[in-house]
């Protein structure tokens, strides 16, 4: 069973990767995922080994808190038990957090430095600052008014110091243990402190007092709670931001739907439609649930969902789909799809799970983020004890300690991958590209080559008429009208194009007399009493008529990849109709561009080798393989993955659902509403092939941003240590005050946060008319 948690105290790496171990541990449990952006945890358990409670006690046991990730009744959305967003609430108490350490900060600061302010920046010393605070006859007064300054922020900020003992008494240490450990060890100096400038004011010993006054670390612990809060903060709004993109899809669900029950129209909440009710939506108004027209017809927005511009329009048994706009007519469905099973709730749980899901390249990460607080402390130690070895004062010790311990940031390796994964997937959600998991995004970008099925991917799927080419006096309208009239009773899907083309040009058919269907070769039909032929080449030539007239321009047809259908009456022929499965407008660029970035292009098909070239000259492919059956593209990929290549498989999600599991990353296009293909790793929702192209895009830009952030992460924290510990100083004199290294931890978190928002402005590369 796979099961969703929601996980609450986590602060760091260092957090998740202590949850993700101490569930790993359980009999029964087979996967766990610890995200530490979102606060959750998927895990996948035998449900006959462990169960729920037991999951829920390992978390507790860890340190943390954990509870059932539970989805509303028509989006996916967590919630707290007031019913708002865990993320709002965890932005609204660290905004309050950040005011009060502020309000006591700036005081406390300006006590402490006052002094050295008057010489930087010449401010001016109010007389009873000087009075109540100056000199050795001061020094209690100027210490106990900073400790008394420095206690509320300590109470606002105790979180850091309840989870950082916690965890650090539990054996696994983290973020928080090392601003607690640092934050103490100042507070505790500074008591101390209190204590030295009593005994030297008591026995008259201005020397001592005068040393403590300046050794008072009391402004230095406010200034590590204050800037770590700021940067908290800082990140709390970004994370917040990441997360847009599921926040706007939730956004567009109605909250309530206008439904026929008993014979009258009712308005009701959405969560209680049920399949086959029957809906009614007015211009303008969104569409509740998924279901199908039943009466009326209009112009339906669907660009949220599939990302298609243009308003799509809706006739009698045409599908709609929940949270997409009704722009003109007014029509009545019936529901087939409602609550957590509307393509709008499935989108949304898809992009829930690619952004909880962790890229291979994150594993490096978390493996370091295990070990990375236990290692800091102890260098901490070391770097104390050694300066202390060395002749150096203690109180200089004690500053390159805190220092270490606050500059360190296990915060920016954790979130360097997950923030980047979530933006990605939902910049891709906004554009209609689905991603599934975090380990599709990472590969796209790997890909060297790519496989396209041609019926329904490069080509639109089905057959239409392209040319119309007439002989001996007859007109194009003429031999529609005819043609059409003929293949109205037939069931072949040539001749069902053939009467599109006529409705579509508004010609009247004839009625049909006698009808005749020669397998392999034409019909014979009466029309008015007189005999008319429609078939193949082979069957005119077996009926004894001249085609020598046409005969060129229909193997210039068959050349291009139309097939020709001869029209004739009992004595001569009356023309030629070219049919074919025309491409999408988009095919040509999708695959240009897709060469432009070094990748291979291969078609697969299961059309014969002439229609298959003429498609591969058209297009510029690299490669075609024809005549392969269904049950075959699998091995054709197989054999690619062999020679060593990285395969994209893009194909409709049916006939290519092995081939789509076998190649590395599986594109299934233009899913409409049936986005949960299970065999596809990344779900185009139009059947766009330039939405493929725009996927890999994406992921190469993701991950190139993954990539900075952990370079930063890790370069930060390779220089930023050994600059706390004091390994410069003997050589540059080059020593870093614990006040700095609290703010640089900051600002390296922000920096990766603020990098990854980056990807929000992610344009793909395509040519002018679309972009």
């Amino acid at each position: 069973m796979n099961q969703k948690f929601n996980v609450t105290g986590m602060t760091c790496s260092a957090c998740s990767a202590r949850v993700e171990k101490g569930v790993r541990k359980l009999a029964g449990v087979q996967m766990v995922n610890v995200n530490l952006l979102t606060n959750s945890m998927t895990v996948d358990y035998n449900e006959s080994i462990t169960d729920t409670d037991a999951i829920l006690q390992a978390v507790a046991d860890a340190g943390y808190q954990a509870s059932l990730f539970v989805r509303g009744a028509a989006v996916p959305q967590a919630k707290t038990a007031k019913g708002s967003n865990p993320m709002e609430e965890e932005l609204k108490e660290m905004k309050l957090r950040l005011i009060v350490s502020f309000i006591f900060w700036i005081p406390l600061m300006y006590l402490a430095m006052h002094h050295m302010l008057k010489e930087w920046i010449g401010l001016p010393v109010p007389g009873f600052i000087k009075a109540a605070f100056h000199g050795p006859e001061n020094g209690i007064s100027f210490a106990f008014t900073q400790l008394l300054l420095l206690l509320p922020i300590v109470y606002i900020n105790r979180k850091f110091f309840l989870v950082g003992f916690k965890t650090l008494v539990k054996g696994a240490p983290n973020m928080d243990s090392l601003i607690a450990i640092g934050s103490t060890a100042a507070i505790a100096y500074g008591i101390f402190a209190i204590y030295r400038i009593g005994y030297g004011m008591g026995y008259g010993d201005t020397h001592t007092v005068e040393h403590y006054l300046m050794d008072l670390y009391f402004e230095s612990a406010g200034t590590i709670l204050a800037l770590i809060t700021l940067g908290k903060f800082l990140e709390s709004r970004s994370k917040g931001k990441t997360s847009e993109a599921i926040r706007k899809l939730m956004d567009l669900a109605p909250k309530t739907a206008f439904v026929i029950r008993n014979g009258k129209e009712v308005e009701i909440p959405v969560e209680e439609v049920v399949v086959d009710d029957l809906l009614l939506v007015r211009p303008g108004q969104s569409i509740p649930v998924d279901g199908i027209i039943v009466e009326g017809s209009s112009s339906v927005d669907q660009s949220a969902i599939t990302g298609e511009s243009i308003p799509v329009e809706k006739q009698i048994g045409d599908q709609v789909i929940a949270a997409t706009i009704n722009k003109t007519g007014f029509f009545k469905f019936k529901a087939q799809k409602v609550g957590n099973d509307t393509t709008l709730a499935k989108i949304i749980e898809l992009v829930e799970e690619a952004s909880s899901s962790k890229a291979p390249i994150a594993k490096l990460a978390d493996k370091i983020s295990g070990i990375f607080v236990p290692v800091v402390i102890c260098i901490a130690v070391i770097a104390a004890v050694t300066w202390v070895l060395l002749g150096y004062s203690f109180e200089f010790a004690l500053s390159i300690g805190i220092a270490v311990l606050v500059i360190s940031c296990p915060c920016a390796l954790g979130l360097a991958t997950p923030v980047a994964i979530m933006v990605g997937t939902g910049k891709g959600a906004a554009n209609g590209i689905l991603i599934k998991s975090a380990e599709a995004l990472e590969t796209a970008h790997t890909v060297s080559t790519v496989v396209l099925d041609k019926t329904g991917t490069i080509t639109e799927g089905e057959p239409r008429v392209t040319d119309i080419v007439t002989a001996n006096g007859i007109s194009e309208g003429q031999l529609l009208e005819l043609a059409a009239s003929m293949e109205k009773p037939s069931e072949h899907p040539l001749a069902d194009a053939i009467v599109k083309e006529a409705d579509k040009k508004e010609i009247s058919l004839r009625e049909v007399g006698d009808f005749e269907a020669i397998s392999g070769r034409g019909i014979l039909a009466t029309l008015d009493g007189q005999e008319y032929i429609a078939g193949n080449l082979a069957f005119m030539q077996e009926k004894g008529i001249d085609v020598s007239v046409l005969k060129e321009a229909s193997e210039a047809f068959a050349e291009d990849a139309k097939t020709p259908l001869f029209f004739a009456d009992r004595h001569k022929l009356l023309g030629v109709i070219a049919v074919a499965d025309v491409l999408k407008p988009s095919s040509r660029e999708a695959i240009q561009l897709f060469q432009n970035m070094g990748i291979d292009v291969v078609m697969l098909t299961g059309d014969n080798r002439r229609t298959a070239e003429a498609i591969r000259r058209q297009l510029g492919i690299d490669t075609v393989i024809a005549e392969v059956l269904p049950q075959d593209k699998e091995r054709e990929v197989r054999k690619l993955q062999e020679s060593g290549k990285k395969v994209a498989m893009i194909g409709d999600g049916i006939n290519d659902a092995p081939a789509l599991v076998r190649a590395d990353v599986g594109i299934a296009i233009g899913a409409g509403t049936d986005i949960a293909i299970e065999s596809a790793d990344v779900v185009l929702m139009k059947s766009d092939l330039l939405d493929a192209v725009t996927a890999i895009q994406l992921s190469k830009a993701t991950i190139r941003n993954v990539k900075e952030n952990l370079f930063w992460a890790f370069f930060y924290n390779v220089i930023g240590i050994p600059l706390a510990a004091g390994v410069f100083y003997s050589l540059l004199g080059w020593k870093l005050n614990p006040m700095f290294g609290a703010a640089a931890m900051s600002l390296s978190s922000v920096c990766v946060v603020s990098n990854a928002l980056r990807l929000k402005f992610f344009q793909p590369k395509l040519s002018k008319q679309h972009t």
